[in-house]
Parts: structure tokens; C-alpha cells; sequence
């Protein structure tokens, strides 16, 4: 399997032309401020990431360049990734940080914020071909006993695996592209550009993880392109996305399930099976849809197992009004968010916007 490394290319200027840095998140994570103004730590390893958040008393502001480069033509065979020990940061209980990739920085690791962590950054990184299957999402946000992470920004990330389906590892030989459950809340995710993955956002862990029903989640300005499905899977809580562009979308889309409200604005679908869905779940999500440009390659199927409830969106129409955000945003004409995705979406892009 070859990596396209076109598409880890820095943009040409004039693409970028009239791009700027981002002050700060939009959406339910903007009150994430991460490290601040805290002097940055250069860190060129997964180890040394780790040992710098070790070191880290915990509060009052860690900042994280990294600087490090994988180079992914070394993985000739991406099937034998999944058997490897998973290669993984975490940021546990720890609050006030951020990690961002600097230049042509390239990772072969995840990033786990888990437990009482809050006000986390994850911005600039680009991350592929994680080793470990089911044990190694990219990027994931999780509670547990000692707490729920809250105020989360995933902002300007390039994150890819592969869709070859490898003996052995059914649907796992590749996990989470930005997984998040068991009450992380208040998150914002953008302009992150997703490929070549089968399973590119969990939203709540299963269907009895009710501690899901008060996250709040904004996508915004995404470019997910030549994935399988989970755009997001959202069980229980609420998500509203916006500008975000769907491209070559093999199995299914948007999957609010068990209650689930998504508010779908000015998004971009083309060539997407069932682009908007609840399905493979014993209660059906709902949605609001407003003002999305649908393009040519649209299909619709029926579950494989109809002993559930299913529900698809062809006519397009509102399920359940998903009410206030409670927070201000611009969402742009859905015509121009496939051209704005290409130009800002990812790492490498300057921050563009």
C-alpha cells in the first residue's frame, strides 16, 4: 500500500493566500485556551512528549512543540500494523496543555486526554498508520473514574490510516480517528482533514453510555474524504456541524443513535452512501438540516440487520429541532465549503482559514 504523500504536502502560497492564524476554538470547546502563552518545550519523540506531560505538576499551562518525523513509507505492510503494541500519549488528569506539530513534523503515535483533564489543545499534527488496532485511536477523549475531560479543541490536524481490510482484523486493523465518550464534553474539532479510515469519529461508547448524554460537541470546516463511516457515530448528547465537507463516503455518514441531536448546517456531501442515518443502535437519533449542499453520488441502502430501528434522511427533511446552540458562529454558504476544505483543512495549512 502506498501512501499518498501528495496529500501531506505544505499548500502552495497562493492557495493560502489571505490565511491567518485562529485566535481561538468556535463552538462548545471555546473556552479552550490549553498552555497560553507558556514558553514552548521542543519534544522530537513519543517518549519525550510523555516525559515532558510526566514531569508536568498539572495545572497552570504546558506547551508542547513537536518536532519529530515518522516516515511512513518504512511501514510496507500495513497489515502487520495492527499486531504491534500500540504506540500511545497520554495526557491523564492533567490540565492546560497543548501539543502542536511544527514545519513538516509527522507522527506514528495516538494522543489519549483521559480522566480529569481539561483545557487541551491538539493542534498542527499529522498522524498515520497507527500500530495496535482496537488499542490505538488517533486522537481520543475519554472519562473515567478520577473524572471527564472537558474543554477540548482539535484544531488543523491531518490524520489517515488505510481502508485495506486485513485478515484477522475485520473492521479493527485501524481504529478511531477522533474517538470520544464516557462524558468528555464541551469539545470543538476543526478544519482536521480525515482519509482513508473505516471508523473516523466515535461519539459516545456504547449504547448504554448514558454519561454521553450531556456532551456537546461542534465540528466545523472538516474535510473527510475516502472514509467508511462514523462522521460522527453519536450516541446520546448533542453535535452541531457546520462547513464541513463530506467526499467519497463508502458505508455511512452523520449516525446520531439512542436520543442523539445533530444540528447538520452548510455541509458539502458528494459521493456519500447514506449521508445522514441513525442505524445499528435499539433507539434512533435525530437531526435538524439546514441549508447543506447535496451533490451528485447520493445512495441510500437499508441496514444489513433490520431487526433494529433505522431511519434514513433521503427527503432531506427535519426529524426534531435541535434548538439553541448557545454560542455564536458564521456558517458559511455550503456551495464553497468543499474549495475552502481543500485549501484549509489539515496540517501544513499555516492555521489557515
Amino acid at each position: 500500500m502506498k501512501v499518498n504523500f501528495l496529500k501531506l504536502t505544505v499548500l502552495a502560497a497562493g492557495i493560502a493566500a489571505g490565511a491567518h492564524a485562529i485566535a481561538g476554538p468556535v463552538g462548545y470547546g471555546a473556552a479552550t485556551t490549553g498552555g497560553g502563552n507558556k514558553t514552548p518545550i521542543v519534544v522530537a519523540t513519543m517518549a519525550a512528549m510523555q516525559a515532558e506531560i510526566d514531569k508536568y505538576s498539572g495545572s497552570g499551562g504546558l506547551v508542547l512543540s513537536y518536532t519529530g518525523k515518522f516516515n511512513y513509507a518504512t511501514i510496507t505492510d500495513v497489515c502487520a500494523q495492527w499486531k504491534k503494541p500500540a504506540q500511545i500519549v497520554e495526557i491523564k488528569n492533567k490540565s492546560d496543555v497543548t501539543i502542536k506539530g511544527t514545519g513538516d513534523s509527522s507522527a506514528n503515535f495516538g494522543i489519549h486526554v483521559v480522566g480529569d483533564a481539561h483545557n487541551v489543545i491538539i493542534q498542527n499534527m499529522t498522524i498515520g498508520l497507527l500500530q495496535g488496532g482496537e488499542a490505538a485511536d488517533s486522537i481520543s477523549i475519554e472519562g473515567n473514574s478520577t473524572g471527564k475531560p472537558s474543554n477540548v479543541w482539535i484544531d488543523h490536524n491531518t490524520i489517515f490510516a488505510s481502508l485495506t481490510m486485513c485478515s484477522g482484523a475485520g473492521d479493527a486493523s485501524f481504529d478511531g480517528g477522533i474517538d470520544m465518550k464516557k462524558g468528555a464534553n464541551n469539545i470543538t474539532v476543526s478544519y482536521n482533514y480525515v482519509y482513508d479510515y473505516q471508523k473516523v469519529a466515535l461519539n459516545g461508547y456504547s449504547d448504554s453510555d448514558t454519561l454521553n448524554a450531556g456532551s456537546r460537541t461542534t465540528y466545523h470546516n472538516n474535510r473527510f474524504e475516502n472514509v467508511k463511516s462514523r462522521l460522527p457515530l453519536l450516541r446520546y448528547g448533542k453535535a452541531h456541524l457546520f462547513n464541513n465537507y463530506f467526499g467519497n463516503v463508502h458505508t455511512s455518514g452523520i449516525n446520531p443513535r439512542m436520543g442523539a441531536q445533530v444540528l447538520v448546517e452548510s455541509n458539502y456531501f458528494e459521493n456519500v452512501a447514506n449521508p445522514v442515518t441513525s442505524r445499528d443502535s435499539s433507539a434512533l437519533g435525530y437531526w435538524e438540516l439546514k441549508n447543506n449542499f447535496v451533490g451528485s453520488g447520493i445512495t441510500w441502502t437499508v441496514p444489513d440487520s433490520t431487526s433494529k430501528p433505522y431511519a434514513n434522511a433521503t427527503d432531506w427533511t427535519t426529524t426534531k429541532a435541535y434548538g439553541a446552540t448557545g454560542y455564536s458562529y458564521n456558517a458559511a454558504a455550503a456551495a464553497g465549503v468543499k474549495a475552502k476544505a481543500i485549501a484549509t483543512a489539515g496540517a501544513r495549512t499555516n492555521l489557515a482559514q
